[in-house]
């Protein structure tokens, strides 16, 4: 004959299961944050070589600074 499960064995199995599912959900949220990290550098690192690539542009290359730049035509 086989032993029913007492309500505590149920709520500590319960438990458990919840438990493991909080760990998958962790191990999920931190594998996509590193992908995220991973993601802002690349971009900060293409922003920089960006900056550093403007800065080496001749005077005559025809971009003009923030300042210089005329009104937008709705003006």
């Amino acid at each position: 004959m086989t032993e029913q499960p007492s309500a505590i064995e149920l709520h500590l199995i319960e438990l458990e299961s919840k438990i493991a599912f909080q760990e998958d959900t962790m191990h999920s949220l931190h594998e996509e944050l590193l992908a995220h990290q991973r993601k802002i550098e690349q971009l900060q690192r293409q922003i920089l070589l960006m900056a550093q690539k403007l800065q080496q542009l001749p005077e005559d290359s025809g971009i003009l600074r923030p300042e210089e730049e005329p009104p937008p035509p709705h003006y």
